[in-house]
């Protein structure tokens, strides 16, 4: 098999070849362990195993993304910085991981996926136990570190779902999104959880940066023993054609083209708006709205009161099971009557999301009970379009470009998205901050969460436009051809069926 053969399903360099999947180019009889096999490459039993990898992977990695968020008032106390370089940590994480992404998918695309997930996530554990041993005078450092464990997640979420998607397809494949879509509120309930526990028992919150980079070690023991490269798009692959890599800058112009994965895009670029400003922001708001009524003390020696993060967390945590359930169960109700469904049901989650996180950014002075419930359904319907987007990403793009369209995606949303969302929040409270009390702490922070609200209206309106375009991009995939000779059981023949030249 020729190092540059364009046609090959098979990865470059580095391939799962010698783990026993077995190669596309051999014409020997099928073995019995090729027949039990899907075209993938993989079995029934490794297929879900693998899923099952990701999935607990994917939860680690908002796990470790949401811990900093669970003990913030304590770093801000450790350190004592302002709201707005409080708002830095979480900025400069999604920087790296946005601006590494692109290069992440570009090696996706291209080259054996677990080992590139391997060592990203053996270094993302190394770099998040070294922030836990940086000392009061150097916060620089754990912004730092902050930054380089974005390298790790990036050269996981850019691949993860791409493999899913050589795994299974349609009804399958969305239902496999959806257990991998719910580790994320999961995930990141459980870092406000454990870094809160981890904070209380220990007295210190250098410790809860500690629990997950030994997680972590685990991970890449299970993809080096359980999980397997399959064979990129064969699973859903017509046996007229077989799809070829194209140039990056060819696959950059066919994404730009296709109008649904834009506008879904900008659609999800307002979901990570919201979430990241309510996901560092939210306890600290909660813990600042608790002092303003007097229902509980200020923060004035370590370590801080940090229930009102294990309250968001386990709140996140139920919200985001039911949010991504009800996404999907509604979608694929929705999917007999139109094939805009998808959306469709996105464009109702944010805009019904909007007005609950409103209410509960409102009532936070007058009713903590109120403020609970009203973020409760806001967040719920927030993680309605979680598993929705990542499918219509995968159904409107062609295979061999998926991981560079996860980059773009990445890149899109994070840089106008969450990147700067809680730096922008931090940094409104701090100008809209008229004294130094207690009550303008709560005040200006409260202002400036009002913005999410108006975001996620916006990410709405993108949904809807998406509906109208959504039809016509999803046949130009399926019906996708490559241009030029393809490989026909190692044989060059000129293609003469008639072409659709787009992503």
């Amino acid at each position: 098999m020729s190092l540059v053969d364009p046609t090959s399903d098979t990865t470059p360099f580095f391939s799962d070849e010698a783990e026993g999947e077995g190669s596309a180019e051999k014409d020997e009889g099928p073995s019995p362990r090729q027949e039990e096999d899907s075209p993938s490459g993989l079995s029934f039993w490794r297929a879900h195993l693998t899923v099952g990898v990701l999935c607990y992977i994917n939860l680690l990695n908002y796990m470790d993304r949401f811990t900093v968020a669970g003990v913030l008032p304590d770093i801000e106390h450790f350190f004592n910085i302002s709201d707005g370089k409080s708002g830095l940590l979480q900025t400069v994480f999604i920087c790296s991981y946005m601006f590494l992404a692109p290069v992440f998918g570009y090696l996706g695309d291209r080259y054996n996926r677990k080992i590139i997930m391997c060592v990203g996530i053996g270094f993302w554990s190394v770099v998040t136990l070294a922030s836990s041993f940086i000392g009061k005078d150097y916060f620089w450092a754990l912004l730092l570190t902050r930054g380089l464990v974005g390298v790790g997640e990036a050269s996981y979420s850019t691949i993860a779902p791409t493999i899913i998607a050589d795994l299974f397809v349609k009804e399958k494949r969305t239902k496999m999104l959806s257990v991998f879509y719910f580790a994320i509120p999961v995930g990141s309930g459980l870092g406000y959880i454990v870094g809160s526990a981890v904070d209380n028992t220990a007295k210190d919150w250098h410790w809860a940066l500690r629990v997950t980079p030994a997680l972590g070690l685990i991970a890449v023991l299970l993809l080096v023993g359980v999980v397997k490269e399959p064979k990129r798009g064969a699973i859903e692959a017509r046996p007229e054609h077989t799809l070829q890599r194209t140039s990056w800058l060819t696959d950059m112009k066919a994404l730009c083209k296709n109008h649904s994965f834009v506008l879904s895009t900008f659609g999800f670029t307002a979901v990570a708006f919201v979430t990241g400003s309510l996901a560092l922001w939210a306890p600290a708001f909660l813990f600042r709205a608790a002092v303003f009524t007097g229902e509980k003390q200020p923060c004035v020696v370590g370590p801080c009161d940090t229930s009102d993060s294990l309250y968001f967390g386990i709140i996140t945590c139920v919200t985001g099971v039911l949010g991504v359930a009800m996404g999907v169960g509604v979608s694929q109700m929705l999917r007999k009557k139109t094939p805009r469904a998808d959306p469709l049901v996105c464009a109702a989650g944010l805009l019904l999301a909007a007005p609950f996180l409103y209410l509960s950014i409102v009532f936070a002075q007058k009713s903590t009970v109120a403020t609970y419930f009203f973020i409760f359904f806001g967040e719920m319907f927030l993680s309605m379009n979680w598993a929705i987007v990542a499918d219509i990403l995968l159904y409107v793009v062609v295979p061999t470009r998926r991981s560079t369209a996860e980059a773009f995606q990445i890149v899109l949303s994070h840089l106008l998205g969450d990147a700067g969302s809680p730096y922008l929040i931090g940094v409104l409270s701090d100008s809209l901050k008229q004294a130094d009390s207690y009550m303008w702490q709560f005040r200006s922070l409260q202002l400036s969460l009002l913005l999410c609200s108006f975001v996620a209206v916006g990410g709405g309106a993108f949904f809807l436009a998406t509906a109208l375009f959504i039809e016509k991009d999803r046949k130009n995939a399926e019906n996708y051809v490559p241009s030029g000779p393809v490989t026909l059981k190692g044989t060059q023949k000129a293609n003469t069926t008639p072409k659709t030249i787009l992503p």
